[in-house]
This record gives C-alpha cells, sequence and structure tokens, in this order.
C-alpha cells in the first residue's frame, strides 16, 4: 500500500477511537469516524486550492504528529507558561495542557444562577448538554480539512452557556498551553452560547514551550441570541516552531453584538480563520486583528462575513507589521445576500512592511447581491514614513525609539478598542518590547 500524508494521523486516530471506546457514547464514536473519513477524502490542503494559495502548510501539516492521551505536570514547564499567561486573578479561568482540562489550575469566582463555565470532556461525560448537534459541524468545503480533523478528535475544550439575562462582570479566560516533547497535536474544540439579552467577555490565549514543533488545531463556536452582546478576544502566543490553525464561527441572531479582537505574535506558521454569519435584523459585528510576524513567520488571517438579513452593520480592520523575511496573508469577504437590504459594511487592511524582504498578500472582497447597501473595502501597504522619523530624530529622539513609537502609533488604534485593562496592558508591553516580539 502506498503511504499517504493522512497515514500518521489515521493510525493516531485508530489509537483514539479504542481509547475512548468505552466511553464515549455512540453518536461521538459515529460522529468522530465520519469526520475523520472526510479527513482522508479531502487530504492536507494545498496552494492548488484558492483559499490556500498564498499558505504552504505541507511542510509542517504532514510531520508525524501524535494526539497526547495523558499529560504530566512534573516537570513544571506547563505551570511556568500558565504563570506568564496570567492577566488577572480576577478572571474566571479554564487552564488546558496539550488540550486537557487541568482543574487544579482552573478558578470560577461566584457565578450567576444558571451560568455554566466546564470543560467539553465533562459535559460528554454528564450526557446532560446538547451536543450532538452543536459538534456536528459542515465540511463540505474543500479547504475544511482541518475542521474535519478537530472533528475526528473532539474530546476537550471549554464550553460556557449564559442563561437568558446574565451580564457577567467577569472575564472568562481559556488558556491552552503545550509543553510535550516531539511532535504533538491537540484539538480544542470551545463551545460559547450567550442567551437572549446576556452578555460575557471571553479571552483565548494560545501558548507554548520552546523546542520540538507542536500542532494547534483549535475551533470556536458561537452562538448569539437575541440582544445578546459578547467580547472576544484571542492571542496567539505559541512557539516560533509551532503550526497553529484555527477556525471561530460566531452566529448571531437578531439585535446582537460581536466584537472580535484578535492578536498574533507566535508560531512558524499561524492561519486564523473568522466566519460569520448574520442571521438577524440589527446586528452589529466589530473585527479588529493585528498580526507581527517576524523571521521567517507566515500569518495568515481569514474572515467571511455572510449579511442574510437587512439592516446589519459590519466594521473591519485588521493591520500587519511585518520584519524580516515574514510574510503575511489578509483575505477578507463580505457576503451581502438578496434579502440583506440596508446593508452598511466597511472593510480595511493596512500592512506595514519594516524589511525590504517581506512580504504581504492581500485580497478584500466583496461579494454582493442586493441593491440598497453601504459597502466599502480597502487596503494599503507601506513602509515607515521618513518624513515624520526626521521629525522625531529633529527633535532629539533617538532613531530607535523614533522608529518603535511609529511603529506603535500605527498599531495603537486596534489595541485601543480593546476594553478590558489587564488585556490592553499586556498587548501595549508586547508593542513596546526591545525587539518588536511578545514577553508574554
Amino acid at each position: 500500500m502506498i503511504a499517504t500524508e493522512t497515514d500518521a494521523y489515521q493510525e493516531s486516530f485508530n489509537q483514539f477511537q479504542t481509547d475512548q471506546s468505552s466511553t464515549a457514547p455512540a453518536w461521538l464514536t459515529a460522529l468522530r469516524q465520519a469526520a475523520m473519513e472526510r479527513f482522508t477524502e479531502l487530504g492536507i490542503p494545498t496552494k492548488r486550492i484558492e483559499d490556500w494559495r498564498f499558505t504552504s502548510v505541507k511542510p509542517l501539516a504532514t510531520k508525524p504528529y501524535q494526539n497526547v492521551q495523558s499529560i504530566s505536570l512534573a516537570n513544571g514547564d506547563a505551570e511556568e507558561l500558565l504563570q506568564r499567561a496570567k492577566l488577572d486573578e480576577s478572571f474566571h479561568r479554564l487552564v488546558f495542557v496539550n488540550g486537557h482540562h487541568v482543574p487544579q489550575w482552573s478558578s470560577q469566582h461566584e457565578l450567576p444562577a444558571g451560568v455554566v463555565i466546564e470543560n467539553l470532556a465533562s459535559s460528554i461525560r454528564d450526557g446532560s448538554r446538547d451536543l450532538q448537534g452543536r459538534l456536528g459541524l459542515e465540511t463540505s468545503d474543500e479547504a475544511a480539512a482541518f475542521v474535519a480533523l478537530n472533528s475526528a478528535f473532539v474530546n476537550d475544550g471549554a464550553v460556557v452557556d449564559i442563561p437568558e439575562g446574565v451580564v457577567l462582570d467577569r472575564p472568562i479566560h481559556l488558556i491552552f498551553v503545550s509543553v510535550e516533547d516531539g511532535h504533538t497535536v491537540c484539538h480544542p474544540r470551545n463551545l460559547i452560547r450567550l442567551g437572549k439579552g446576556s452578555g460575557a467577555a471571553v479571552i483565548e490565549t494560545y501558548l507554548g514551550r520552546e523546542g520540538d514543533g507542536y500542532f494547534t488545531n483549535a475551533i470556536t463556536q458561537i452562538e448569539l441570541d437575541e440582544k445578546a452582546d459578547l467580547d472576544h478576544h484571542k492571542l496567539q502566543h505559541e512557539q516560533t516552531e509551532s503550526l497553529h490553525i484555527a477556525s471561530t464561527y460566531i452566529d448571531q441572531k437578531d439585535s446582537s453584538q460581536f466584537r472580535s479582537h484578535y492578536f498574533s505574535f507566535g508560531s512558524l506558521l499561524a492561519r486564523n480563520e473568522i466566519n460569520c454569519m448574520l442571521d438577524g435584523e440589527e446586528i452589529v459585528s466589530t473585527l479588529n486583528g493585528l498580526y507581527m510576524p517576524t523571521g521567517e513567520q507566515l500569518m495568515d488571517c481569514r474572515t467571511r462575513i455572510d449579511h442574510a438579513r437587512p439592516n446589519c452593520n459590519t466594521y473591519e480592520l485588521y493591520k500587519g507589521i511585518l520584519d524580516d523575511r515574514a510574510r503575511g496573508v489578509f483575505n477578507g469577504k463580505i457576503f451581502v445576500h438578496q434579502d440583506a437590504q440596508k446593508t452598511d459594511a466597511k472593510q480595511s487592511n493596512q500592512a506595514l512592511l519594516l524589511s525590504d524582504d517581506a512580504v504581504v498578500n492581500t485580497k478584500p472582497q466583496l461579494e454582493i447581491y442586493a441593491d440598497d447597501v453601504k459597502c466599502t473595502h480597502g487596503a494599503t501597504i507601506g513602509e515607515l514614513d521618513e518624513n515624520a522619523l526626521y521629525y522625531l530624530r529633529s527633535r532629539g529622539i533617538a532613531a530607535p525609539l523614533a522608529r518603535k513609537m511609529l511603529i506603535f502609533a500605527f498599531a495603537n488604534d486596534v489595541v485601543q478598542g480593546v476594553e478590558i485593562p489587564a488585556v490592553r496592558q499586556h498587548l501595549e508591553t508586547i508593542l513596546l518590547s526591545s525587539h518588536g516580539l511578545p514577553d508574554v
């Protein structure tokens, strides 16, 4: 038999299914099997697929990654990373190491009645939540191989349920740490649901130990009922030899509000997709992002917004700061469906190149099937303004500091959109660090 690029995943999956056979419900075993068959059918994406045209994932994705069935916390590396990842002790916190929940490092303060913040594996064991329909993501798209792979290995992650009318007064911090030796992979699946008129802030942080490259393949699913309000932050600090692929799916109903704040600093190759379905009227969605690759890093940011109903507003601003031989990709798609009259959609992508060898590929897209809309998109790519540098130096400011001030000013409007002080201060520290790299 000829070996294929998915064989290592298949072997790991067979062992995973065997290990899970005594505890997994029948529906989950079947879901995993169908998803693995779909992943095998699709294979690792190539640059021949339009959505992967600028991102060659094969050199990393075809390594013999192994799924981690159990974890050891004895060497202290995970705890050290946890201390670096913490933002505020007052936050509710769920901690995962190599994809497995660590109860002793997680903490919850007093919660309003009906609020659930727990890990997915516990929810599966309890069988008390409607997980079957929520975990069965559609993977018909030829570019969705990694969605299928996540479903094949789905086991743990965060489950957040906020009932109708409840507004949490503390953010929920989800921390994902990778520390195992060798090429390992984890597949977090996060389910976030806000009831009618409820509100919350959620932060996802991803980071790992330097050494052998690992693979994080994460999915977050968000459901917002009428008038729900979610502030969602993602901080990607993976180590510099790792592969990070993630997708976030948002389903919004009438008068809900969603704000996404994405910040990417780590990983050798990071690809983040955000897919918003505006399935109601009077919806507001805001997508802000900042990616800062250096060295040989590649960061691929993709967003898709579907305006399915009338009278909705979306605002999108993504900025990239690229140095050395780094590469960046931005692809923002806005689809205005035929019934989505009175749509107001604005999209902007701006990139700052700090090196002659840095490259960015940007592709803003609008597809409009309604006639009463206001839609704009644009992209700019440039360098630091020499006149501005000269002005600052003429005022006695040293060249390195002047350069840093201009970089900070370029990124600051994205950072200032973050309303949680601990998160904003964390980001400002990164921007002001001596080499422009995160010190989490």
